[in-house]
């Protein structure tokens, strides 16, 4: 089952031209029109768990944000092939055994 805020972020950005962005407010006013402001850190939290798999960007002035230290204003968008690999990159690898 799909999450529902995943599903309205890739569904705006499927309208959206190549490499054009979005506000996360625009999916919260989606989900809840009248109480969107309620629904915006919950957004934001979808969007940075999926920056962490590498599936969107979160950028601020057009640039894209490191996912641990951001806050203000950002826009949600697909990200780049050199970004996916990046973030996949950092992720820690999933056979880690820490019991040596």
């Amino acid at each position: 089952m799909t999450d529902p805020i995943e599903a309205a972020i890739f569904a705006r950005l499927a309208d959206r031209d190549a490499g054009k962005s979005i506000c996360p407010s625009e999916v919260a006013r989606e989900l809840q029109p009248e109480q969107w402001q309620r629904m915006m850190p919950k957004v934001r939290g979808v969007a940075l768990g999926l920056m962490r798999q590498g599936r969107l960007t979160i950028t601020k002035k057009g640039k894209a944000v490191d996912p641990n230290a951001f806050k203000g204003i950002i826009r949600l968008r697909l990200p780049t092939e050199a970004e996916t690999a990046a973030a996949l990159a950092a992720r820690p690898p999933a056979s880690e055994n820490d019991d040596d």
